[in-house]
């Protein structure tokens, strides 16, 4: 694949980077929505977004091991068809007047969950599209697009929405979706044969995935890390949004700005990922790149109105992203050299679920703790709960 990118990977990244784009730039169009169009309270609006990461997860729990055992392509396809349906529905509703704040919460649940069947679905088959020499300039191609979308797209989706209205970029979240359906169809060739699964499924094969990850003890290791480390990033986003646009008077775009401009850092990352780790090794570059990510969110506790705010929110927002964008496609080479070809898409599921769960869990954790606290306390305590995710010693 290096020089030159393989055609059938190229569709791939392809797919990735449409949807990824669409993704960015309908961020934040649902609890617009529910605000403008709904007259929805904050209560409401936290509770769609909770809802959509916890009740999703619960949904695609069984869809680990259907996936497994299907077509990996054509599961794509399907998650991808599922999710242009579901977000289509926004905007045909909001048209006709019939839209209401289940129908957000129903789909938000829905495109959850398929993008956790699509996303183990699309690991799988990388796995077995690429060589193992090749899977982190893949991983590394992905996260930097990943990270060059949500530069553009948040930007750009408020401006549509400033000019066109609150559903503009539901709808182009929607069409990314059956883009990348038409892209991965594309892709062309065969695949494996899926594995044969000659049992009906019973309770216990649900927890297949999480086996695979505690009985090998660096994913294991890697696993913790992940989820919790995610899970306290993302729980303060909310109060960090609070924070900044209520208590010290950011105006949207500088809020924007701040979150946005950062994000250049993931370009960064991503591309010294595949550069550290053929020198120092997979493990080195895991661990030293987690401890550094680990260091930037506590400093946000004490952002300050006006220009000093901006330039600390910009500095430790950059700092972050660049530490994590060297680690995560470490992360996902790391799991997919170590895990069964048989049994990739069960274990991805349940590192996806317990991520989102965790997500979610925390959000609410951390809403309850920085109203009896404080927001700058609740931050605090995030950063330096991080603090002890770091990885440290051998695999």
């Amino acid at each position: 694949m290096i020089p030159g990118v393989d055609r059938r990977f190229g569709w791939l990244w392809a797919a990735y980077a449409v949807s990824s784009y669409g993704t960015w730039l309908g961020f934040g169009a649902f609890s617009l929505i529910a605000v403008v169009v709904l007259d929805a309270g904050p209560a409401q609006v936290s509770a769609l977004s909770a809802a959509g990461l916890a009740v999703g997860a619960v949904v695609a729990l069984p869809l680990g091991h259907w996936v497994e055992f299907r077509g990996k392509r054509r599961v794509m396809v399907a998650m991808d068809l599922v999710r242009f349906a579901a977000l289509a529905s926004v905007p045909v509703a909001f048209v006709l007047g019939w839209l209401t704040f289940g129908q957000l919460v129903v789909v938000a649940v829905v495109a959850a969950a398929a993008k956790i069947a699509f996303n183990a679905a699309s690991g799988a088959f990388l796995k077995t599209l690429l060589s193992r020499e090749d899977l982190l300039v893949a991983n590394s191609r992905l996260e930097s697009t990943m990270w060059s979308a949500s530069v553009v797209g948040p930007p750009l989706g408020g401006l549509a929405i400033g000019v066109l209205g609150p559903v503009v970029t539901v709808v182009a979240d929607a069409v990314s979706y059956l883009l990348s359906a038409v892209f991965v169809r594309a892709i062309g060739g065969g695949e494996p044969p899926a594995a044969r699964n000659a049992a009906r499924l019973r309770p216990t094969d649900l927890l297949d995935g999480w086996r695979d990850i505690l009985a090998h003890r660096p994913l294991r290791r890697l696993f913790l890390n992940v989820v919790f480390f995610n899970g306290l990033v993302m729980a303060t986003e909310p109060l960090l949004a609070v924070l900044l646009l209520g208590r010290l008077g950011f105006t949207p775009w500088q809020y924007g700005l701040v979150f946005a401009l950062p994000c250049v850092g993931g370009l960064v990352g991503a591309r010294l990922a595949r550069r550290l780790v053929p020198r120092f090794g997979q493990w080195a570059v895991l661990r030293v790149a987690g401890a550094l990510r680990v260091c930037w969110p506590f400093w946000l506790a004490f952002v300050q109105p006006g220009l000093p705010g901006i330039v600390l929110v910009v500095v430790v927002q950059f700092g972050l992203v660049t530490c994590c964008a060297v680690f995560n496609p470490v992360v996902a080479t790391y799991r997919l050299e170590h895990i069964a070809p048989d049994r990739v898409a069960r274990t991805l599921t349940a590192w996806s679920v317990s991520t989102s769960a965790a997500i979610a869990v925390l959000t609410a954790l951390w809403g309850l703790l920085a109203a009896a606290v404080g927001l700058r306390e609740a931050v605090a305590a995030a950063g330096v709960l991080l603090l002890f995710t770091g990885l440290s010693g051998k695999p």
